[in-house]
């Protein structure tokens, strides 16, 4: 999977110019030049490929986004916007002529108003630390990404994040009611309400998963729920990958919506439980986590019907958690899934796309084929019950042409899931990674109306340069170089 340079005709700016010029905007301390400062920001979660930017800014006020942003259209630089860097599709990656803004200094609570339901933050939140805050008002914050104790707000936001309860209560863009947004100009906007509905045009919408190519947020509203009255987990064990996936859809044609349905496969499942002890049966081919969560009489009665529908299933093992620590245990477990799978191997590249549920069994063998077509082992870690896959494919980038193999294994499932009705991506965004398949995802007049989107926010093409929406000529280019698993030539930055 090739990606490409930057959109738009390539500008070398000088750096010690760019600093001095920003120097009457930030205080110097907050520039980053020096290449030791400069390299923890070279790449996000994606650490296959790296690229120092010009310049790291480390801004403390919305004033000071205000007036880089200003600056930098003037001159023409071009600006990449970071959070935690926790994202996985290279979303956050610099670009070599660019700045790179970080967000990390935004970091307050601004409010917490438990009568409305909401809190008002900045962008470089934690996700966990909403819902550590809300707690003692018997609320939290829904989203819960694997990375929620790491990962900003800001960055959720950008990426349209999910995690293991985005079944019942949905995305990051279905629990966040405002931001407010930065645009190339240095212009602050209000997007959204506290109201159930605001007038004109969903821009909250259009925003949320827009990937840093918009605008820049510098703070976000978001939606708290009432801590439930009782939540019950329960782990179903089974001999064979295709039931246990056969078992989801079933549990949601019961008319049960689960908290959370998650599903893991053999070696994802050996990898957790020497990482994490959870009391995971690492001799199953699969494991089912399904959390169900309300009062006390629809807790006990979803149970009795989900543990119903697992047994006839095939489960071979059916476990309730005893008590709250061992729900932590399971949930614990599959959240080191990721770190745990990197045990394994000296390098793994997670994938992530999304299919129909019913479709499961049969995406899950043929995924089984590929991976003994290109000798490369796979985890498979992901959220069954919205059909959100994360193949986890092992590989050792030290070895020639492993990482090329691994990219071209990655693109054709990606392409798969597009085949069998889904997407290319559930909740880590484009970037980066999979812009070579959008080309198989939408159609020349679809891309057209993103860059109209892109040109109405960001004439100049400055904001996240090269990211998410290809051009009409890379597709074009893919298509008659019949590529099909984004085997174009790579693009001048460094890749390990």
């Amino acid at each position: 999977m090739s990606h490409p340079p930057a959109a738009g005709k390539a500008v070398t700016h000088d750096r010690a110019a760019l600093r001095q010029a920003l120097a009457a905007i930030l205080p110097t301390e907050l520039i980053l030049s020096e290449e030791e400062d400069l390299r923890p920001y070279e790449c996000d979660g994606l650490s296959v490929y790296r690229q120092l930017p010009l310049l790291v800014l480390l801004p403390e006020t919305i004033e000071q986004v205000q007036g880089v942003l200003r600056l930098c259209q003037r001159l023409g630089v071009s600006v990449v916007a970071r959070g935690a860097g926790t994202g996985l599709s290279g979303g956050a990656l610099p670009d070599a002529n660019g700045v790179l803004l970080s967000l990390a200094k935004f970091n307050r609570i601004l409010e917490m108003d438990p009568q409305r339901g909401i809190a008002r933050v900045q962008p470089g939140v934690r996700n966990l630390a909403i819902s550590e805050a809300a707690r003692p008002h018997g609320l939290y914050y829904a989203p819960d990404p694997s990375s929620q104790i790491a990962c900003s707000i800001g960055g959720n936001v950008a990426e349209n994040a999910g995690g293991v309860h985005c079944l019942k209560y949905g995305l990051t863009v279905h629990n966040i009611q405002q931001i407010k947004l930065v645009t190339i100009d240095g212009e602050l906007h209000e997007i959204g309400g506290l109201g159930l509905d605001v007038p004109g045009y969903d821009l909250l919408a259009l925003l949320t998963g827009s990937e840093g190519m918009l605008g820049v947020i510098v703070e976000v509203t978001v939606k708290l729920l009432s801590l439930p009255e009782r939540v019950q987990v329960l782990l179903a064990a089974f001999d064979d990958v295709a039931r246990a996936g056969a078992a989801v859809g079933a549990i949601i044609s019961a008319g049960v919506i689960p908290a959370g349905l998650e599903m893991m496969d053999k070696p994802a499942i050996q990898a957790a439980e020497a990482y994490a002890h959870a009391g995971y049966p690492v001799d199953a081919e699969a494991i089912l986590l399904c959390e169900v969560d309300g009062t006390n009489e629809e807790v006990s009665e979803h149970v009795r019907t989900v543990r119903g529908i697992l047994l006839q299933g095939g489960a071979i093992e059916v476990r309730t958690a005893r008590d709250e620590q061992e729900r932590l245990d399971f949930w614990k477990g599959r959240k080191s899934a990721f770190p745990a799978v990197g045990r394994l191997s000296p390098d793994y590249y997670c994938m992530d796309g999304t299919i129909p549920r019913r479709r499961l069994p049969e995406v899950l063998q043929a995924i089984s084929a590929m991976s003994q077509e290109y000798g490369l082992q796979v985890a498979n870690v992901f959220h069954a019950g919205d059909g959100n896959l994360h193949p986890l494919i092992l590989f050792d980038a030290n070895r020639p042409g492993e990482l090329d193999r691994t990219e071209e294994f990655g693109g054709r499932i990606l392409e798969l899931c597009v085949q069998v009705g889904g997407t290319i991506t559930g909740e880590h965004g484009v970037g980066m990674e999979k812009i070579n398949q959008m080309c198989s995802q939408f159609a020349s007049a679809e891309l057209q109306q993103f860059h109209a989107i892109k040109a109405a926010f960001d004439p100049d093409a400055l904001l996240n340069p090269g990211k998410a929406v290809p051009t009409l000529h890379r597709c074009a280019e893919l298509g008659a170089m019949h590529v099909h698993h984004g085997q174009l030539p790579h693009p001048d930055i460094e890749r390990f």
